[in-house]
C-alpha cells in the first residue's frame, strides 16, 4: 500500500503533518463513507442482530493486529535509534582521527585533513541524498575513503609518539569504515513484504468489520467507525515514518558531520 517508491515519495515530498492528513484523514473518510453506504444498502444492520459475532471477531482480530503493530513499531523505533547511533559513532571516529593527526608533521596533517574534508563533504552532499532516496550506494564515498587510507599508508611515523598516534588513527579509521557500511546498509532497508501485508492488509480487514456493527444512532455508529479508523491510521502513520530512518521529517540528520572537530571543514 505505502511501501517502496510511494513511501519514499511521501516521506521526501510531504511533511509529517501532511502525511498524517493523507493517511489518517483518508482512512477516516473512507471508513465513514463505507459505513454509511453499508447501512444504506443494508438498513437492518442498524438493528444490531450481528453485534455479538462482530464484537467477538473485532476483539480477536484487534488483539492479533495490535500485537503485530506493537512489534513492528517497537522494531522500527529501535532501528531508527540504531541508525542515529551509527552516525554518531562514525562522526566520533572521524573527529578522533582529526585530533590524532595533530601529532603528525604539518605536511601529513594537511593531506589527511584535506582527505577527511573530502570524505565528509561527499557523505553530506552526495551520499545523503541517495540515502534519502533509499539507495544503498557504497561507491559514492568509496574513493574518498580510499584517499584517507592512501595518505596514511604513504606516511612512515618516525618517533614513538607519532607511532602511537598513527596506530590509534588507523584503529579509529577502521571503526569509521565499519560504521559507514552499517549506515549505508540501513539506508536501503525497509519493512519486509510479509510484515507490510500484515500491517496494511490487517487495516483493510478490520475496518470493514466495523461497518457491520449495528447502532440505532447513525452518529454513534459513524463515530465508532471513524474512531477505529483514526486509531489504525495513526498506527500506520508511525510505521510509515519510522520505516525509513534516512527519509522524512523524522529522519536521521547529517548535522553531526558539521559539528565538533569536523566543523572546520565547513
Amino acid at each position: 500500500m505505502f511501501g517502496g517508491p510511494l513511501q519514499l515519495w511521501l516521506l521526501n515530498h510531504l511533511s509529517t503533518l501532511e502525511i498524517a492528513a493523507v493517511v489518517v484523514g483518508g482512512l477516516v473518510i473512507v471508513a465513514v463513507a463505507g459505513g454509511t453506504l453499508a447501512h444504506r444498502r443494508y438498513p437492518k444492520l442498524a438493528e444490531g442482530e450481528h453485534n455479538d459475532m462482530v464484537g467477538v471477531l473485532l476483539g480477536m482480530f484487534g488483539a492479533i493486529y495490535g500485537i503485530i503493530l506493537a512489534f513492528v513499531v517497537v522494531t522500527l523505533w529501535t532501528q531508527m535509534q540504531d541508525a542515529r547511533s551509527v552516525v554518531a559513532a562514525e562522526t566520533t571516529g572521524l573527529a578522533q582521527v582529526v585530533r590524532d593527526i595533530r601529532a603528525f608533521p604539518p605536511p601529513e596533517q594537511r593531506q589527511l585533513n584535506a582527505a577527511v574534508s573530502g570524505y565528509v563533504h561527499r557523505v553530506v552532499e552526495t551520499q545523503w541524498p541517495l540515502m534519502r532516496a533509499g539507495k544503498a550506494d557504497y561507491a559514492a564515498t568509496e574513493s574518498r575513503m580510499d584517499g584517507i587510507y592512501t595518505v596514511l599508508q604513504s606516511y612512515e611515523p618516525a618517533t614513538e609518539r607519532e607511532k602511537a598516534f598513527y596506530g590509534q588513527t588507523v584503529a579509529d579509521l577502521n571503526g569509521v569504515v565499519a560504521q559507514r557500511r552499517s549506515r549505508i546498509a540501513q539506508s536501503g532497508q525497509e519493512l519486509p513484504p510479509l510484515l507490510q501485508v500484515l500491517v496494511y492488509g490487517g487495516a483493510l480487514l478490520i475496518i470493514p468489520f466495523t461497518f457491520l456493527y449495528g447502532n440505532t444512532s447513525r452518529r454513534a455508529q459513524l463515530f465508532f467507525v471513524g474512531s477505529v479508523a483514526a486509531l489504525i491510521g495513526f498506527s500506520l502513520l508511525l510505521v510509515l515514518v519510522l520505516d525509513r530512518p534516512f527519509a522524512g521529517d523524522l529522519s536521521v540528520d547529517p548535522g553531526p558531520y558539521r559539528q565538533g572537530a569536523l566543523a572546520q571543514f565547513w
